[in-house]
């Protein structure tokens, strides 16, 4: 009646009929968007530098600006084809934060403000924030501790 699959034979089939990935070019390509990405920022940084903000201005401006580049581009449908074609490239930077806090926001926007953005914003960026914040409070109170 159903053919059912022990473990190690749908590992067999899972390996057969997945697409596989091209290593150097995927590494590739997140290496030269990524790259472009920072390439960006650092333009920004400059520019911002050069017109006389002290370097915590020019660092909070420069994130602020990126955080906005990717929420663009997010809110016109470019970021999801450039995470497709990047990769890891596209998603480390900050513009890759924005993307996963706008996309989620995006899709549930139907459902309503409370239960779809407001539920959903931070169904990826959450677990990020939760175990960034965590990890912060850890480490600063070891930090006190030894410094004490």
């Amino acid at each position: 009646m159903y053919n059912i699959m022990t473990k190690k034979e749908y590992e067999k089939y899972a390996e057969k009929i997945a697409p596989k990935s091209n290593i150097v070019r995927n590494t590739a390509r997140a290496f030269v968007v990524g790259g472009l990405i920072c390439v960006v920022g650092q333009i920004i940084t400059n520019f911002l530098k050069s017109k006389g903000y002290d370097m915590d201005d020019t660092s909070n401006l420069t994130a602020l600006i990126m955080i906005l580049i990717g929420i663009i581009f997010t809110g016109l449908n470019v970021y999801d084809e450039l995470g497709r074609f990047a990769g890891a490239g596209s998603i480390v930077p900050i513009t890759g934060f924005a993307n996963s806090i706008v996309s989620p926001a995006m899709e549930f926007k139907s459902e309503g403000f409370i239960m779809g953005v407001g539920a959903k914003m931070f169904v990826i960026a959450g677990p990020v924030l939760v175990y960034g914040i965590s990890a912060s409070v850890v480490i600063g109170i070891i930090y006190y501790l030894l410094n004490f």
